[in-house]
C-alpha cells in the first residue's frame, strides 16, 4: 500500500474515532512521505481530539518553521495551525501565548467566516487573561465586529402577541454545565405569560433536551442554516425578546445577533462578558456581579439579589465531619478548568501552603488524565516553588461531586472565577475563598457567597485571598459548624429559590420590552 492510501485509511480512522490505529497508519505515511505536510496536520488533528495537549503543541512547533507563511496557498493552513495551537496553549493555561497565537490566526485568515470564528475564540480566550483592561477588549471587538460591515440588521419591529414570546438560542441545549445555572430561566417563565422558542445551534440532545422540545412553543434546529437564514427564521416567529446564551463559548452563534432579528435582545447567563455587538440591547446580571459598566456595550440588566438559579444534579451527602479532624491536616482544593489557574493564582495557592504547615492542596480537572499532562503541570507546579509532594492531581471523573468529601476549603480562581464549581462546593458542605475584580466575569464568587450569607470570604486583593483561606483552615470548629450547615444555607438562599429568580426575571422582561416599546 502506498502513502496516498495508507493516509486516506488513516483519515478514516481518524473520522471514526480509531485514534491508535490512526497513528499507527501515520507513523507509517511519515516513513515513506516525510516531507507530506497533510500528514502532519491529520496527526495534529489526532492528538487534538485525544485531547493530547502537549504533543499537539510539541507537533506544532516542529512543522511551523517548514511552512512558506508568504505563499498565499499556505497561508489559511497557517492560521489554522496557529488557531489549533492558541486552542491547545489555552486549554494547558499557557492563555497569553494563546492569545498572541490566536489574534495571528484571525488575522492571516482570508475566509471571512473562518475570520468570524476565530476572533470569537480570541476573545473568549481574553477572558482568562491577567489585568486585560476594558480598551483591550473593545479594541477585539471593534475587529470582530468588522466582519460584520456587509450585515444590514433588520429594521425593529414589535408584535402585540397575547404572551411575550422569548427565544432561546445555544448549542448547548442538553445536560451540559449552562443548564446547572440556566435551567430555571430556560424551563421556568410562566406560559400563561411567556411563550418559549429555542434555537439549537447543536447536534447533541439528551433528556434534558428531548423536554425541552417537548414543552416548547417552538423548538427550530438552526445547525445547518446560515446566520442570514437562522437571523430570517427568528424573524418570521416574530419573537419578542432574543436570549442569547452562549456568547464567545464553544459552538457559539452570537453573529446571528448582528442581524437584529428581535427588537430586543439579550445575552448573559452561558458567558461572562460583554458581545460587544451594537445590537445586543442587554447583558442580564446582577447586584453584585454587575461590576464596571465600562466592560460592556450592553445596558446592564441588573437583577436584585442572583442572575442565576443552581439546580443540583446529585444525591450525594456532605461528609459528617472536614477531612481535617481524620487526617490531622487542612486539605484545600480546587475543581475548575487548569486553563482557569493564572500565574498570580498559583503563587497565591503557594503562598496559603506556606502560611499552613502541613496542608494540602488537591487540584482536580480533565487535562489530569494522561501523563503528559500531568507531567506538564507538575513542572509548571514546580516552577512555582510548590513542594508537589504536597500537592494531589486528579483527573476529571463523573462522580467528581464525592470528592469534595475530601477537601476542606476550596479556593477559587481569577480573573475567570468559578461558578458551577462554586455552588458544588458550597451544595457538598465546602466553604470557599474567592477574589473579585470589577469586571462582571470575576464576581461570581462574589455573588454566590453573599447570596449564601458569607459575603466575608470574597475579597478584592490577594493578600486578604490569603488571610481569609489561613483564617478558615485555623479555625476547624468553625470548618465543623460549615460542612453541617452550607447545603441548607445554599438552599435557603435566593440561588435555589427558583420562583423568586423567575419572577425578577419575568419583570426585568416586561419593563425592557416595554421601554423599547417608548
Amino acid at each position: 500500500m502506498d502513502a496516498e492510501e495508507l493516509f486516506r485509511q488513516a483519515n478514516k480512522l481518524h473520522k471514526e474515532k480509531k485514534f491508535a490505529e490512526a497513528l499507527e497508519l501515520i507513523k507509517e505515511v511519515k516513513r515513506l512521505s516525510p516531507m507530506s505536510l497533510g500528514t502532519y496536520v491529520l496527526e495534529l488533528s489526532v492528538f487534538a481530539d485525544m485531547k493530547r495537549h502537549v504533543k499537539v503543541i510539541g507537533a506544532i512547533q516542529k512543522i511551523l518553521p517548514h511552512i512558506k507563511a508568504a505563499d498565499p496557498e499556505a497561508r489559511e493552513l497557517v492560521a489554522d495551525i496557529l488557531d489549533m495551537l492558541g486552542h491547545e496553549q489555552m486549554e494547558l493555561g499557557l492563555n497569553d501565548m494563546a492569545l498572541t497565537n490566536l489574534k495571528l490566526s484571525a488575522q492571516l485568515s482570508s475566509k471571512n467566516s473562518r475570520t468570524k470564528y476565530r476572533f470569537s475564540s480570541v476573545i473568549f480566550c481574553a477572558n482568562h487573561v491577567e489585568n486585560f483592561s476594558a480598551e483591550d477588549f473593545n479594541i477585539l471587538y471593534a475587529s470582530f465586529k468588522k466582519c460584520f460591515a456587509d450585515v444590514k440588521p433588520f429594521p425593529k419591529k414589535f408584535y402585540r402577541h397575547e404572551r411575550i414570546r422569548v427565544g432561546f438560542i445555544s448549542a448547548d441545549l442538553y445536560f451540559h454545565v449552562a443548564m446547572v445555572w440556566g435551567w430555571a430561566l430556560v424551563a421556568g417563565l410562566d406560559k400563561n405569560r411567556f411563550a418559549t422558542y429555542f434555537y439549537s445551534a447543536g447536534k447533541r440532545s439528551d433528556k434534558v433536551g428531548e423536554y425541552l422540545h417537548e414543552h416548547a412553543d417552538g423548538w427550530r434546529d438552526i445547525s445547518g442554516l446560515t446566520d442570514e437564514q437562522a437571523a430570517q427564521l427568528i424573524r418570521d416567529d416574530e419573537i419578542d425578546i432574543f436570549f442569547d446564551l452562549a456568547g464567545y463559548t464553544k459552538d457559539n452563534r452570537i453573529e446571528i445577533a448582528a442581524y437584529r432579528p428581535a427588537p430586543v435582545q439579550i445575552s448573559g447567563v452561558g458567558y461572562m462578558n460583554s458581545t460587544g455587538l451594537n445590537d445586543v440591547d442587554y447583558f442580564l446580571t446582577d447586584v453584585h456581579c454587575a461590576g464596571d459598566p465600562k466592560y460592556f456595550t450592553e445596558k446592564l440588566l441588573i437583577l436584585p439579589q442572583t442572575h442565576i438559579c443552581y439546580a443540583p444534579v446529585t444525591n450525594y451527602k456532605p461528609a459528617e465531619e472536614p477531612p481535617c479532624v481524620k487526617n490531622n491536616f487542612v486539605t484545600f482544593g480546587s475543581f475548575n478548568k487548569w486553563n482557569k489557574i493564572t500565574p498570580t493564582i498559583f503563587r497565591t495557592w503557594k503562598k496559603i501552603l506556606d502560611a499552613v504547615p502541613n496542608s494540602r492542596l488537591i487540584l482536580k480537572n480533565k487535562i489530569l488524565t494522561t501523563d503528559d499532562e500531568r507531567n506538564f503541570a507538575v513542572e509548571q507546579l514546580k516552577n512555582f516553588g510548590f513542594d508537589v509532594e504536597r500537592v494531589e492531581l486528579r483527573p476529571f471523573s463523573k462522580e467528581h461531586m464525592r470528592e469534595y468529601n475530601d477537601i476542606d476549603i476550596a479556593l477559587d480562581t481569577f480573573p475567570y472565577t468559578g461558578g458551577v464549581t462554586t455552588c458544588e462546593a458550597l451544595y457538598m458542605g465546602v466553604p470557599l475563598v474567592s477574589l473579585y475584580g470589577d469586571r462582571h466575569g470575576s464576581r461570581f464568587g462574589l455573588s454566590i457567597l453573599a447570596n449564601v450569607g458569607l459575603e466575608d470570604l470574597a475579597v478584592d486583593n490577594t493578600d486578604a485571598y490569603i488571610a481569609r483561606a489561613v483564617m478558615l483552615a485555623n479555625d476547624w470548629e468553625l470548618l465543623r459548624l460549615l460542612r453541617k450547615n452550607l447545603r441548607g444555607m445554599l438552599k435557603n438562599s435566593p440561588l435555589m429559590d427558583a420562583k423568586t429568580y423567575i419572577r425578577n426575571v419575568q419583570e426585568a422582561f416586561v419593563k425592557i420590552l416595554d421601554d423599547a416599546r417608548k
